[in-house]
């Protein structure tokens, strides 16, 4: 049984794959507050599937690009299990899922973009071919300097209607597909390492200035 999770955006969400499906997949009520949903929505997603951690064969995770703290918490608790459980964990570019999902789910035609929302105004963006392979990027801009009129996957379109005006479903990353697309193997697989693109805001203070 595959455990798959995603805590790159706002909202956790966690999945099952027997090998075959997807049998549970589950998503936070509430925004952000990750170290608190995660495990929860982990053993609740166990629970509902009728099976306990000896049960997990692999872990997937999403790499992000997402806010530190964010990822951090996915990933953190992802390495954590697997090396507990002795199990191998993949992780995936969270761009990459999405463009998966809309590929396989008819909602883009040809080339398109994946734009989710990165804070400070800002989005990452990653363009992929129609078979929903990575043409470039990911990158974290701002959105007039990427505006495009191409199909647009993810939360950029509803942020930024004036700069991608094509926005298209889905709009936040699904566990359900992080898990597809690992058992798939439809995207390049990663270790469980995050994708920040941009530094933290907290950093390590710099060394004392000498007394004068």
């Amino acid at each position: 049984m595959l455990l798959a999770f995603d805590t790159a955006t706002p909202r956790v969400t966690v999945a099952l794959h027997d090998g075959e499906d997807v049998v549970v997949e589950l998503a936070s009520e509430e925004t952000l507050r990750h170290g608190e949903q995660l495990a929860p929505l982990v053993e609740r997603a166990m629970r509902e599937a009728g099976i306990v951690r000896q049960d997990l064969t692999a872990i997937a995770v999403g790499v992000g690009p997402g806010p530190f703290t964010g990822l951090r918490v996915g990933l953190v608790t992802a390495r954590t299990l697997g090396f507990v459980l002795e199990i191998p964990v993949y992780g995936v570019c969270t761009l990459d899922v999405l463009a998966v999902e809309a590929v396989d789910t008819g909602t883009v035609i040809g080339d398109f973009v994946v734009a989710t929302d990165a804070r400070r105004k800002e989005v990452y963006l990653a363009s992929y071919d129609e078979a929903g392979h990575r043409l470039d990027g990911p990158v974290v801009e701002k959105p007039a300097v990427v505006a495009t009129e191409a199909l647009v996957v993810g939360e950029g379109p509803v942020l930024y209607p004036e700069h991608f005006p094509n926005g298209c479903a889905p709009t936040r990353p699904s566990a359900g597909w992080l898990a597809r697309t690992v058992v798939d193997e439809r995207a390049e697989l990663h270790d469980p390492e995050p994708l920040y693109l941009r530094r933290p805001d907290a950093v390590a203070p710099g060394p004392r200035k000498p007394a004068s």
